[in-house]
């Protein structure tokens, strides 16, 4: 369970390591809901909502992840039935959203695309 796509801890670790920025959303869903966690990918470009959910009454299930960009990438509610976490950033790669952490290496760029925008801006009012 520990290196499982299912657990929160993990698959944030993974995506981070190829590179995505990766914020945890949500973790504590109601006793009863199928909903394990929910975390946003790359916040301020895409801001892709993935949510897990699991079934424990199947025995070897693979989680279903519930991919939301708005209406930018992914239609609402399109889902993947995974128990790879390799998968999951195909599937992220496929649909344009692409790792690059380099754009949140600062506070100030985190809600922004770039700084650059902003000097190439201020030079141009000049």
């Amino acid at each position: 369970m520990k290196n499982s796509v299912k657990n929160l801890g993990y698959i944030m670790y993974r995506l981070k390591n190829c590179g995505y920025v990766v914020w945890k959303i949500m973790d504590k869903y109601n006793v009863g809901d199928t909903r394990k966690w929910t975390i946003m990918v790359n916040p301020g470009l895409e801001s892709i909502l993935i949510t897990c959910y699991v079934n424990e009454q199947e025995l070897d299930y693979a989680p279903i992840f519930k991919f939301d960009g708005g209406t930018l990438r992914f239609s609402n509610g399109l889902k993947l039935s995974t128990k790879s976490v390799e998968s999951i950033v195909e599937y992220l790669m496929e649909n344009g959203v692409t790792p690059d952490s380099n754009l949140f290496k600062h506070k100030d760029k985190i809600n922004n695309y770039s700084n650059d925008r902003r000097e190439q801006k201020s030079s141009s009012d000049a």
